[in-house]
């Protein structure tokens, strides 16, 4: 007998003595209770505080066509995508690394009709090629997170931060911090400033890496405003007072300034959140048109999520923040499993179900296998059980 190919390779993995059956490709992981659970429950929580918003949940594919998720705003994932063949119109397909490109799609074709503006929500798995950064492991990741489209002012930036710091508060996460940034502003400045093309690269890299005397080196007749932009960092109020100070370009000056009016707008909405401004930051914002921020907590290195403004497909306005459920669910306490009733032979329906209505995970016995002695107490503290129901009493196990 003859086995197929699949079965072939099967065979040859469970006969290589180094093979595991747990064994998954690197970046992919199992997600056990409480993980799974806890997961569930803060998406949950998230959606729900998105949803009382008016932001409509939305649930694009897994995968798409290439010409379309990786147009407009989306050619920016592109080294980040897995392709596969589409055995049925034999066009390439990818799998998603972001949702925001997909929200884009949707809302300037089948969604574009609707009135503006256009509050969606979304939750799902995304794929990548490699990590996002050095430091983190997966390849598979969760995505939750809002998009505002239609209105481009620094109210709707405003109004995305606030339901953001909302959901987080909801969700229990503490010490939050919003760092705000404007992407087009330092490339503006170089440009209006008649920086040489040939002198902006290495100028750029001196501003990421926040290197002032190479700043001061390379920066000409604009080194010292570049450097106080620097000095500028930090919490928004002193950044604020820093950066009207600056003589600027007009058009440099434009572009800041709605990144200050955006501060404005969210200290009127949230006086208490805890806002920080970076001038000079750009790095990693690939298809981002104006107002940026990044997520943290105090203490801890890694993003809790990201977002900002962009343009839809269409090129209509858009703005967003995307959670990264599986960075932020480490920050709280795991969710607490339902106590559990063992549910004896003969046990009354009504009161088991009565139980569950009350919040109890109702276990129901099983008929025992040939040889075992049907002892329902054993069994009920075996799989964990605090109680047992018998007929329609529910006793606490000693």
């Amino acid at each position: 007998m003859t086995c197929a190919p699949g079965n072939a390779i099967a065979q040859s993995m469970t006969e290589d003595p180094t093979f595991s059956p747990a064994l998954l490709p690197a970046g992919f992981v199992d997600l056990l209770t409480p993980d799974a659970r806890t997961e569930a429950e803060g998406v949950a929580t998230l959606m729900g505080v998105f949803a009382s918003h008016g932001y409509n949940r939305v649930r694009p594919p897994l995968m798409e066509f290439e010409e379309t998720l990786l147009a407009g705003a989306g050619a920016a994932l592109a080294e980040q995508s897995f392709r596969i063949m589409d055995p049925d119109t034999r066009r390439m397909m990818v799998l998603r690394p972001d949702i925001t490109p997909q929200i884009a799609r949707m809302a300037a074709t089948r969604l574009a009709g609707l009135p503006r503006p256009l509050r969606l929500s979304y939750a799902g798995t995304c794929v990548l090629v490699m990590p996002a950064k050095a430091e983190e492991s997966g390849r598979q990741i969760m995505q939750t997170g809002i998009e505002l489209i239609g209105p481009d002012s620094p109210q709707a930036d405003a109004e995305v931060v606030c339901v953001a710091a909302e959901a987080l508060a909801q969700l229990g996460v503490p010490g939050v911090s919003f760092d705000l940034t404007m992407p087009p502003f330092v490339p503006a400045l170089l440009e209006e400033a008649g920086i040489a093309p040939t002198t902006r690269p290495a100028l750029l890299r001196a501003l990421d890496r926040k290197d002032a005397a190479a700043v001061a080196e390379l920066g000409g007749p604009l080194a010292q405003t570049l450097i106080a932009l620097l000095r500028a960092a930090g919490p928004a109020a002193q950044a604020v007072a820093a950066l009207n100070s600056l003589t600027l370009p007009p058009k440099a000056r434009a572009i800041l300034q709605r990144l200050i009016d955006a501060v404005a707008a969210i200290a009127e909405q949230a006086p208490d959140l805890r806002l920080t401004i970076d001038p000079v930051e750009f790095r990693g914002w690939k298809y981002h048109t104006g107002v940026c921020v990044t997520v943290f907590a105090v203490g801890r290195a890694e993003e809790l999520g990201r977002g900002g403004r962009y343009l839809c497909n269409d090129n209509e306005p858009a703005c967003g923040l995307t959670f990264r459920p599986d960075v932020l669910f480490r920050m709280i306490p795991a969710a607490k499993a339902l106590p559990r009733v063992y549910v004896a032979h003969g046990a009354d329906r009504a009161a088991a179900a009565a139980l569950r209505a009350k919040g109890y995970a109702t276990l129901a016995a099983l008929p025992a296998t040939a040889g075992q002695q049907g002892d329902a107490q054993a069994e009920a503290r075996h799989l964990g059980c605090s109680h047992i129901l018998s007929g329609t009493t529910c006793t606490e196990l000693a």
